[in-house]
This record gives structure tokens, C-alpha cells and sequence, in this order.
């Protein structure tokens, strides 16, 4: 498994997202994007998470199609990256730079309001 520090986790997602669409990247208001070696108890609970399973990155917060004009004065919403669980998908350097890159798109979207089956769609035909 290749080894990575936190810096050099966090140098890759910055990377990553200055590759995403900008359109997509300036439109992210009030989101914090980390990472955090694994995920915790609480998030595991939450996405029905059994051993036999990776997350590789979570979207917590309220997507844009389901808020409201009551929407206001509410903490950040949070996009996870998760460095040990996408270490243990890839093999190259390469391969993890581009297993970062689709995770962190891949909560963006959620964070627009696309469901698992669009974002497989869109991905499929881009």
C-alpha cells in the first residue's frame, strides 16, 4: 500500500480540485472540505457501514435543491476525504491522484443535489 502523509494528502485534493470544472468549484458556498484518516463510528452508523465496505469520501450538510428560504445562519456543510480507505483502492501514484479527484467530485455533486444514480449517469455518458 503506498504511504502518504497529511500534507501530501492535502497538496492532492487541492490539486484535484483546481482540475474540477470551476464553475462547479466557485459555486460551493459555505462547505468545508477535509480529510480525515478513516471515518468515524458516528459516519459509518449514519451510511449503514458494515466491514465489508470502504467510504471513500462523505458529503454531510443539505444539499442546494432541499434548502429553503429559511435557509441561514447554519454551520459549514463538510466534505470528507478519507486517505486510508482510498489508499487501499489504488496501486499508483496516478491512480490515487484520480481516485482523489473522482471522490472529491463525486461529493461535490451530492452537495448540488445529484443522487447516486445521476452522478453514475453523468460520469457514464459525460
Amino acid at each position: 500500500m503506498l504511504q502518504l502523509t497529511d500534507d501530501e494528502f492535502d497538496h492532492l485534493i487541492t490539486r484535484a480540485m483546481d482540475e474540477l470544472p470551476q464553475k462547479y468549484i466557485r459555486g460551493l458556498e459555505n462547505v468545508a472540505i477535509v480529510q480525515a484518516d478513516d471515518p468515524t463510528e458516528e459516519q459509518k452508523y449514519k451510511m449503514k457501514l458494515d466491514n465489508h465496505h470502504l467510504l471513500l469520501g462523505l458529503y454531510e450538510g443539505i444539499p442546494l435543491t432541499q434548502r429553503g428560504s429559511g435557509y441561514t445562519f447554519v454551520l459549514p456543510d463538510k466534505i470528507t476525504l478519507f486517505k486510508n480507505s482510498i489508499l487501499k483502492v489504488v496501486r499508483t501514484e496516478e491512480e490515487l491522484f484520480e481516485q482523489i479527484k473522482r471522490t472529491l467530485w463525486h461529493e461535490i455533486a451530492h452537495y448540488y443535489g445529484l443522487d447516486h444514480a445521476r452522478i453514475d449517469a453523468i460520469q457514464k455518458h459525460p
